[in-house]
């Protein structure tokens, strides 16, 4: 009787040159393999469409989220320059700022604008931009009022290149806020003078609110403080003409009042008021009845 055994395959284990030539061989196709997903995270996402970039900033614009808006207006005119949605954004650009309060950076990108696109559809538009950020930066009557003046000049700027325009319309009521907001700095210049007594700067400021700002609201003040200066100087007749032209043009206003109040006073007028009403002959609003005094 035969003893049983059991056949073993033949598991003779490969030589270690077999083994690394069988290596070799399958490391360029599981390389390959390996750096597939490797190389599509690597690959940019694509750049969305102009329309669609700015749109986006359109959007986040209206939300009020700025940085949002800034990057997406920002990523039009980097990936596509030459299209008009840059010009655009370029224009939507200083918008944004403004509306952060950045007068600055808006200004210079409207300049920028300004430059380069003159005859722009929305031309008048970046003007009239450009000179609220000056006007938004103008200071109280305390403060050094260069910006005024810029201001001025900038919305001058707008009257003058599209009066037609809703832009010029609101520029000019700028404009005479902006003139009010300078003869108020005179006023605060010389009734400090004034109460310095340095009479004759006082003068010269009250005298510049009547000659230069004759639409504001000022006037009547300012030449109330005049016959009050001169009177201090013992100029009674030049104060008395002084009284005369506030009282023929605000014959009503509590500054003729006072002013005629202190003419009796100092013996200037008599209480029947028959020399302080003296009127100077019209001849326009203040530049004759003015030049009479002086």
């Amino acid at each position: 009787m035969h003893s049983s055994r059991k056949i073993q395959p033949n598991l003779a284990r490969p030589s270690p040159r077999a083994l690394f030539l069988a290596m070799t061989a399958l490391a360029p196709l599981l390389s390959g393999c390996g750096s597939s997903s490797k190389d599509t995270a690597d690959k940019p996402a694509p750049v969305p469409s102009v329309e669609t970039l700015y749109n986006n900033g359109v959007d986040a614009l209206n939300a009020r989220r700025f940085t949002t808006a800034d990057d997406q207006f920002g990523a039009v005119e980097q990936n596509y320059p030459y299209s008009s949605w840059a010009v655009n954004a370029q224009l939507m650009s200083g918008y944004s700022l403004y509306l952060q309060n950045q007068y600055t950076g808006a200004i210079g990108t409207l300049d920028r604008f300004i430059q380069l696109h003159p005859a722009h559809r929305d031309i008048a538009y970046a003007y009239y931009l450009r000179a609220l950020c000056y006007y938004e930066q103008i200071a109280d009557i305390e403060r050094d009022q260069k910006g005024t003046e810029q201001a001025m000049a900038a919305l001058r700027e707008v009257v003058n290149r599209f009066p037609d325009t809703s832009y010029a319309t609101d520029a000019k009521l700028k404009i005479d806020l902006c003139v009010d907001h300078l003869a108020g700095k005179e006023m605060e210049i010389g009734r400090f003078y004034q109460k310095q007594h340095l009479y004759e700067a006082a003068i010269g400021r009250f005298q510049r609110v009547v000659d230069d700002f004759q639409t504001t609201n000022h006037v009547p003040e300012a030449l109330a403080r005049l016959t009050e200066v001169y009177l201090a100087l013992g100029l009674k007749d030049q104060a008395r003409k002084t009284a005369a032209v506030l009282g023929y043009n605000y014959p009503g206003s509590g500054w003729y009042s006072d002013s005629y109040a202190q003419l009796v006073d100092d013996g200037v007028a008599h209480p029947t008021g028959q020399a302080a009403n003296e009127k100077p002959e019209p001849r326009g609003f203040f530049s004759r009845a003015w030049h009479a005094v002086f």
